[in-house]
């Protein structure tokens, strides 16, 4: 029973990791149907933006929480900048996005070197998450803990805004019919660049929170991009439920065959079950219901 509850805090603290990675996604990629490949590197903007608060106020135990919106201001302006001179002119385009973000990507870890340097940085976690919580004879690490807790708060808050308030309507009237929601009075610039700067900035946020398990460098979005395609494919194009669960059950699958086997076979079985499971299911686990015949 230890050896389960272990390994389920493991699947799903791995979850929270590749949900905070992925919920971004789920609105530019699912909701704009744009292939963003240099959402990786706004994780790492956000990651930055961690290091460099700590160096400013030290790793008090503020700074953590000082670097939770700042690194969403970050990965959003990025995001923006990026969908101002370049995604705005791709719409519809989904292959040219890829193309054109993958080049940008390079270009921001490029900056990063230029700027902090090749090698890995580290960012000091503060001592009200040092240690770990015991239950029974399972110890969780409080830094896990914060990790599950600010991917679900994100959730949350996402989910509120999406269903209940007048963004939210903006954002799906646009995604579901752009010209009719311009005849309503919806703009749609200003819906994509705001939806734009929300899905990067959640980037940056999961960026400030990956500095809790390690340390960061240029490249630590490329990690984490490919994984998070595949949760947002699994659970659904745009469906933020769907990215909840196929999240947690990548984790779970993860954290249970790297019990029996490596990381690296864990990984492979993992992309196997996935692949399997979109040829049953291209859809995805959610898909969005319509009185559409077509």
């Amino acid at each position: 029973m230890d050896i389960l509850l272990s390994q389920l805090f493991a699947g799903l603290s791995l979850g929270s990791v590749l949900l905070l990675a992925a919920l971004g996604l789920a609105l530019t990629f699912g909701q704009m149907g744009v292939i963003n490949m240099a959402h990786g590197e706004f994780m790492m903007a956000g990651a930055y933006t961690a290091f460099v608060v700590q160096g400013v106020i030290g790793s008090a135990g503020i700074s953590l929480l000082v670097a939770l919106p700042l690194g969403f201001v970050v990965g959003g302006l990025l995001g923006l900048l990026l969908e101002a001179t370049l995604i705005h002119r791709m719409y519809h385009r989904p292959l040219d996005t890829l193309l054109v973000t993958w080049g940008v990507a390079l270009v921001l870890q490029q900056v990063a070197r230029d700027v902090f340097g090749a090698p890995n940085v580290d960012v000091t976690a503060p001592e009200w998450l040092s240690g770990a919580v015991t239950i029974g004879d399972v110890t969780l690490p409080k830094t896990r803990l914060f990790i599950l807790t600010v991917a679900i708060v994100c959730v949350a808050t996402l989910s509120i805004a999406l269903k209940a308030t007048p963004l939210g309507r903006r954002i799906r009237a646009v995604v579901q019919n752009r010209d009719l929601a311009e005849t309503s009075g919806v703009s749609s610039r200003g819906t994509d660049r705001l939806t734009f700067f929300i899905g990067s900035g959640l980037a940056g946020i999961a960026g400030v929170a990956l500095t809790l398990l390690g340390s960061i460098g240029p490249t630590l979005g490329t990690s984490y991009i490919v994984d998070a395609f595949l949760v947002v494919v699994a659970g659904g194009i745009g469906q933020i439920k769907g990215t909840v669960i196929a999240a947690t059950a990548l984790g779970l699958m993860q954290a249970f065959f790297e019990y029996s086997t490596t990381a690296s076979v864990a990984k492979v079985l993992v992309f196997v079950v996935i692949v399997a499971f979109l040829q049953v299911r291209p859809q995805g686990l959610v898909t969005v219901r319509t009185r559409s015949l077509v």
